[in-house]
């Protein structure tokens, strides 16, 4: 049953992504050869643009057109929950893999900036239609797709033909019988580069990977490898994807700071004026993150509106600060205890970023190399 018998297909699509500048010249016959509806599974569960709530289970089987216009809708799709263990038609509690937003694809693709005959290496195959648009672009021989989920790599491998390498393994070891690689694009999001990316990268080549501080917000950088070993660039857009499995965090719980105690337990009290909700957006939380290196946050709301917002240490595992938002108010209770002051740290963090024109994703960047990464604003553009 092909996209034109059931009344709907890629056309509508593939205008609206060409309209948003997200399609261009170079990847419209890519677009077209590959339709999306042939690497989407029977079961979805439809996004939302930014990727951070999935709506109820779509079956093609009950309903083909409601699955048909999921699939060419700019959403993400939700193909799999739990890491498989997931039965049943619910949501699931973690979405572990996915069929990305298709303007984020192509976006994503534009910064890659492939030429043709290009080797590029994908982290992260899923549903396999990135690697399929890759293998029009470049040839399937030039293309090497890395899954760690082996059921997800098996549904792939079904859906591509050609079928450019496929391996099942570790994503943070990149595949080294087929490097060097002149561009690597990575479809799940990470907190660190890998160096085994940037060594497996032919100097001049480009990295292109959704990348996010622990305390929260992400976007997509672009890299370029130098000489040196080091790979360096800007920001180029905010993103939402899935974690990259093994770099998923293990967050010490709610009691393990206050020790089996009632809050306030030892914490100081104090107030602030800056509101829990001033610090809540996607990109401040990318910048908090920056600035506040190993937090993180949980929010405990009430009926009223009202809510906590707790910040946590996760490198000492002892300091917290707690934040009463209420609806309307000017000032705002806080308590903090521990080494680190978190609730000062993250005002400070925000008071830079004011400070410095609330400057967007696009102007910070990223660079890493064997000791480490580091994050900057505004220099020369690589």
């Amino acid at each position: 049953m092909s996209a034109r018998t059931e009344g709907a297909g890629p056309a509508g699509l593939a205008s609206a992504l060409v309209a948003s500048g997200a399609l261009r010249d170079d990847w419209i016959a890519a677009f077209e050869a590959v339709p999306r509806h042939l690497f989407v599974p029977d079961r979805i569960w439809p996004g939302i643009p930014d990727g951070t709530r999935q709506n109820p289970l779509v079956d093609r089987a009950a309903d083909p057109q409601a699955w048909l216009t999921a699939v060419y809708s700019d959403i993400p799709l939700t193909t799999q929950w739990d890491d498989g263990r997931h039965t049943g038609d619910a949501v699931g509690t973690r979405p572990s893999s996915s069929s990305s937003q298709p303007s984020m694809v192509f976006a994503m693709l534009a910064d890659l900036d492939v030429a043709d005959g290009q080797r590029v290496l994908e982290i992260g195959t899923g549903t396999g239609w990135n690697a399929a648009l890759l293998s029009h672009r470049v040839g399937a021989e030039h293309v090497v797709s890395v899954e760690y989920d082996p059921v997800v790599a098996e549904a792939a491998a079904s859906r591509l033909r050609p079928t450019p390498t496929l391996a099942v393994g570790d994503g943070r070891q990149g595949y080294a019988p087929c490097a060097p690689y002149d561009r690597v694009i990575a479809t799940c999001s990470v907190g660190e580069i890998p160096l085994a990316w940037i060594e497996q990268t032919a100097p001049g080549g480009v990295i292109v990977a959704p990348w996010g501080p622990e305390y929260g917000g992400e976007a997509v950088v672009r890299l370029v490898v130098g000489e040196d070993g080091t790979a360096g660039g800007h920001f180029t857009r905010s993103s939402a994807f899935m974690r990259l499995r093994q770099q998923r965090p293990d967050l010490p719980p709610h009691d393990t700071y206050l020790g089996g105690r009632d809050w306030p337990a030892d914490g100081v009290r104090s107030r602030t004026s800056l509101s829990p909700a001033e610090v809540g957006g996607w990109l401040e939380q990318f910048v908090i993150g920056l600035r506040v290196p190993g937090a993180f946050w949980t929010v405990e709301r009430y009926d009223d509106g009202a809510y906590t917002l707790w910040t946590y240490s996760s490198t000492d595992r002892q300091s917290w600060a707690s934040v009463d938002y209420e609806p309307g108010a000017d000032e705002f209770k806080t308590v903090q205890a521990g080494p680190r002051r978190l609730w000062d740290e993250t005002e400070a963090a925000y008071g830079w970023w004011v400070r410095s024109g609330r400057p967007g994703f696009e102007r910070f960047g990223l660079t890493v190399g064997l000791e480490g990464w580091t994050t900057w604003l505004d220099p020369a553009r690589n």
